[in-house]
Parts: C-alpha cells; structure tokens; sequence
C-alpha cells in the first residue's frame, strides 16, 4: 500500500510537502532551496507551459531567449529595480579560474539585460510593439523556500514588450492579465481576483503592478502571477529610443509579466486532499488510468482483450495509461493513481468483460459516489464527458470554497478575525500607514485592489476615513 500523507487537518504544511513528494512531483537537490523536477511533475509544467505559450502566439507573441547571466552594472542602472533585488542576487566574481572584470550576475528576472537589447533594435516606430516572451530559469536567493512555492531557483515565462505610446503598453498589461486569468479558470480549475497591487507591493521597477490571487486549500493567498506596466523607467535607464511618426525621439513605453513552476503548487493545495493529488484533466499528464483486474490467471486473456479495447478506443482521445503492472493488487494500484491526482480511473474486471461494460471512478469523488458502469459501446463519448464535468465541478468546488472564506468586515478587529480565517474585503483609504498597521499586527498584506469595486464609498477599515475602494487583505504564500 503506498505510504500515507499527513492529514490536512493535522499539519497543512507537512500535508502539501508529502503530496509533492509521494505523487512524485519533485524531491530536494542538494543545493540548499533547489528542487529536482521529476518527469510527473514535469510533465504537468509542461502541460501548464502550453496552455499559456498557446494563448501568448495567439495574441501575436513570440518567444526568443536571453543570457542567464547579466552584468552587475544592468541591474544597478535602475535605481528601484536594483534596491528590490539586491537581496537575493546570486553574483559570479571568478569564471575560468580568473576574477571577472565586471561581477555577474546569475538572473533574478530579465528587464534589464532585455532592455540593453531592446535599446539596439528600435530606430523607429516601425520597429514597435516588440512582442517577445522566453521561457527560462531564474534564481533568486530565497532565506525560506518551499518545493515549487518559493524555491532559490524555478522556472518560469517572462513576457517583455515596448510600445510607442502609454496606452499601448498599458492595454498590453491588462491583456496579458486577462490570458493568465483565463488560463488560471479554464486549465486549472483555479478562480482568481485580478487586482493592482499597492505601493509596497509593487515589483521594482514598475509604474503598476497588476496580479492574479487565489485562495488556496488552507486558505492563504497565492500570487499566481504578475502583469506590469513598466512605463518608461527602464526605457530611460538602457536608452530604449524610437523616432515617432513626427521625427521626433522618444522613449519606449515598457511592459514585464511572468508565471512560474509556483502554480505547480497552486494546483496541488487547491485541489488536494488528504489521498494526494487531485489534478484538474486539462493538465494532467494521465487523464485516465486503467487498470485491469482479474483473480484466476484463466480470466487474464479476456480481461486484457477488453483493456486493448478500451486503449484503443480511448488513445487518441485522451492521455491514457494502462496499469499493467505485475505483483500489485488492483488495491494498491487505485491507492497509487489517487495519490498522482489522476482525473478517472477505468476498472475492466472479469464480470466488466461478460457484460460488455466498464466502471469509471472519478477522482475528485471517492467511493462508491465516483463510481458509474457504461457499456464499452459508448465509452469515448462518456470519458469525454465524464472528465469536462469533472474540470468544471472542480471549478465550482474551488469557488464556493472561496466564497465560504471571504468576509466583509468593517473594522479593525473584524479585519483581524477575517484574515485569520481567509479573505478579508475591506474598505482601504490607501494610506501606507494603514496597510502596514495591517501587516505588523496581523501579517496579512494586501493581496491586491480588484479590478472590479462596487461602486460608491466607504470607510477604511483600519483608520475610519472615506474610501474609494476595496482592498483584499489575507496571509499569503
């Protein structure tokens, strides 16, 4: 029988490092805060990759690649950029054996060592927009790391774009934000609040900050992913140039925005439960697993006859797996399958065969609740069904489970009691002071101020005084 993971309820975070481990996801290296990737997980990356690399050429991107190590001087040129990094830069002094002229920096992010190139290839308007994404790794010197959460170094995209005018590069911004909104909702079953970010919050650098939170299974905050609107702080800082439609010189207008191997995580703490993953069907990388079961080595050969069956009917449809694996008792093989997350197991037995049938078990429904029979004559249309319903009922279960922890306070202590038992939607006046008061003695941050705010006003939640909007605040990954 596969091992056990902790229960939830008993330790949230012991809970999450189990899952990721016994399903097989990732595993520590032995460089302090690094992961090793193991072909599973990487195998639900790259399904996550697609569904964003896909949406981003649809919308006219491309993708290129840039050097992992940039000069130390890039990343001083902008003054914000380079007070928010610092602490976590990874800096090469000695290459070849021989101290370097100029330090090198391993990449934090690539506005920087992007812009430098940016700034050789515009002369003109005609030049612009520049629409280039890359997907690459990044390191960046994290004191407290978690697997796929928060590691020293992770994989990611970094989408960087210049345009000839501000609104250009602010609808570029918005749009990326939408696509990974999306993404988010209809690949990972994940709902989301699109929000900017305050002040405090804001990426270095940036004019704005945009982001996508979620609530995740404990139910903490989870930024999972980022859209900013650059401006022209790193035009001006590597001299991003263009002659407009005027002859006259102007600066680029700038955009940065990224999702990493974090929603790796994302997906395991929304979706789990206390038998491992559970893995929405658009990105899993088995989407039906079959296992044949059989008791006398007589109804083998029937048994697996109907499997290739099944296998064949099922291959080009979905991402499938036959569990054929010697010595293991069916038991043990739907243990191991649930621990992976893997949206719908297909049980062929001795009496499945007699009666021309099959038993479908959804994952997200343990028990005799998942369980339905359907003749072998239909099955493609009913898998097809069968994991488009359980896609949106995941969906579902994650927004009411969000709804169910998302509070309305309208004073300092409700905001309290809110933060400590999930979201809390609160009147904000937008005084610094206020969120830090927030932060010192509650450690909840402001997650985001969403998008879309009801109209009228109302009174901070921390000071009293009129408002114009509403803040999400909560304790965050």
């Amino acid at each position: 029988m596969p091992a056990k993971v902790t229960p939830r309820s008993v330790d949230y975070s012991r809970w999450y490092t189990d899952v990721v481990q016994m399903a097989d996801l990732a595993d520590y290296a032995p460089v302090r805060g690094c992961m090793v990737i193991k072909p599973y997980g990487y195998a639900l990356w790259e399904n996550i990759k697609e569904g964003l690399d896909r949406r981003f050429k649809a919308t006219g991107h491309v993708n290129a690649y840039f050097p992992l190590f940039i000069p130390l001087s890039f990343i001083q040129k902008e003054a914000e950029h380079v007070k928010g990094f610092s602490p976590e830069l990874a800096i090469v002094t000695i290459g070849g054996g021989e101290q370097l002229e100029e330090p090198l920096v391993v990449r934090p992010t690539s506005e920087t060592i992007i812009g430098h190139m940016y700034a050789k290839w515009v002369q003109s308007y005609r030049d612009l927009p520049i629409l280039i994404n890359q997907w690459a790794n990044v390191v960046r010197w994290e004191m407290r790391t978690r697997l796929f959460l928060r590691t020293t170094e992770f994989l990611w995209q970094e989408g960087h774009t210049a345009h000839a005018t501000a609104e250009e590069a602010l609808e570029e911004t918005l749009r990326i934000l939408d696509i990974y909104a999306e993404f988010a909702i209809e690949d990972a079953a994940i709902p989301v609040i699109k929000g900017r970010k305050s002040e405090s919050e804001r990426f270095a650098g940036a004019v704005t900050s945009y982001t996508i939170e979620a609530m995740m299974g404990d139910k903490r905050a989870l930024q999972a992913g980022t859209s900013h609107f650059l401006g022209q702080n790193f035009a001006r800082a590597f001299d991003i140039k263009f002659l407009d439609q005027n002859n006259q010189l102007q600066y680029a207008w700038t955009t940065s925005w990224g999702v990493s191997t974090r929603m790796v995580g994302a997906v395991v703490m929304v979706h789990g439960d206390d038998q491992g993953l559970i893995l929405p069907p658009k990105l899993a990388p088995i989407q039906v697993v079959v296992v044949p079961i059989w008791r006398e080595e007589a109804q083998r050969a029937a048994v697996m006859e109907a499997v290739g069956r099944v296998k064949r009917a099922l291959e080009p449809e979905v991402r499938l797996k036959v569990d054929d694996r010697e010595g293991l008792s069916p038991g043990w093989k739907f243990n191991d399958w649930e621990m992976r997350g893997v949206p719908l197991r297909i049980e062929v037995g001795p009496q499945d065969v007699d009666r021309e049938q099959v038993v479908l078990a959804r994952r997200d429904r343990p028990g005799k609740e998942g369980k339905t029979t359907v003749p072998l004559a239909g099955l493609t249309d009913a898998v097809r069904e069968m994991l488009m319903t359980i896609q949106a009922d995941l969906y579902r279960r994650a927004v009411a489970f969000r709804e169910a922890n998302t509070f309305y306070p309208e004073d300092f202590e409700g905001l309290r009691e809110a933060v400590a038992n999930g979201f809390a939607y609160a009147w904000w006046c937008g005084d610094a002071a206020c969120e830090a008061k927030v932060k010192e003695e509650t450690t909840a941050t402001i997650r985001c101020i969403p998008l879309e705010q009801e109209p009228g006003t109302g009174w901070c939640v921390v000071c009293g005084r009129e408002s114009r909007e509403r803040a999400v605040f909560a304790r965050a990954y």
